[in-house]
């Protein structure tokens, strides 16, 4: 599995690039498809960045990401 800085997810935040990326507990996932991250953004939460300490204030668990691929580890 292929594994990303922190800089490299930045710029998958939906912006900077057509992906849209989170990382959760030091995975990587996907979330371009789904539409409530659209144009890289989710109520207060921006993709390109690590989610996991956020987690904890979230309205829902870590069980959300399963629906989602995971495309790499964080470094």
């Amino acid at each position: 599995m292929p594994v990303y800085t922190k800089q490299q997810l930045a710029l998958r935040n939906g912006q900077d690039r057509e992906e849209i990326w989170v990382a959760l507990d030091g995975q990587i996932y996907d979330v371009s498809a789904s539409r409530m991250w659209r144009d890289g953004k989710h109520y207060e939460h921006w993709a390109g960045q690590d989610l996991t300490e956020e987690l904890a204030e979230a309205p829902h668990t870590a069980k959300v990401f399963e629906k989602f691929e995971v495309i790499g580890k964080l470094a």
